[in-house]
């Protein structure tokens, strides 16, 4: 995967920042009533509307499916999201070091073409 590859999986909208806010106040049962709704359009295939709800009431079991799904479907920025705020931090960390493979062999990578470089260079001048 190249760094422009990479670029790809960045959201349109950008990073988001979510902060700490609670959920809103709500009984238990219009609660019960919202994740159900919510795992019902996950079920059905309608992801963004179960996105919202899901983060609307900070229902971590659907924020966890729903970075499952980010995770599967290459969208690992957002995936990485859900988790954070599901929190799920066993699925965060792994996710984290995936990442950090990644950007590791980008170095490697990089390094080895510059070197490569280089002595292209070397042997074009003599």
């Amino acid at each position: 995967m190249t760094s422009n590859d990479a670029m790809k999986h960045i959201p349109r909208e950008g990073f988001v920042k979510l902060s700490g806010d609670a959920v809103p106040t709500m009984s238990g049962e219009q609660r019960a009533a919202l994740i159900r709704k919510g795992n019902e359009l996950f079920n059905g295939g309608r992801i963004e509307q179960a996105k919202r709800v899901f983060l609307t009431v900070r229902y971590g079991d659907g924020l966890s499916r729903l970075g499952d799904y980010y995770f599967e479907h290459d969208e690992h920025l957002e995936a990485l999201r859900m988790y954070w705020i599901a929190p799920a931090p066993d699925k965060v960390e792994k996710l984290i070091e995936k990442m950090a493979s990644v950007v590791q062999k980008w170095l490697t990578e990089e390094e080895g073409s510059n070197e490569k470089r280089g002595t292209d260079q070397h042997i074009a001048r003599h």
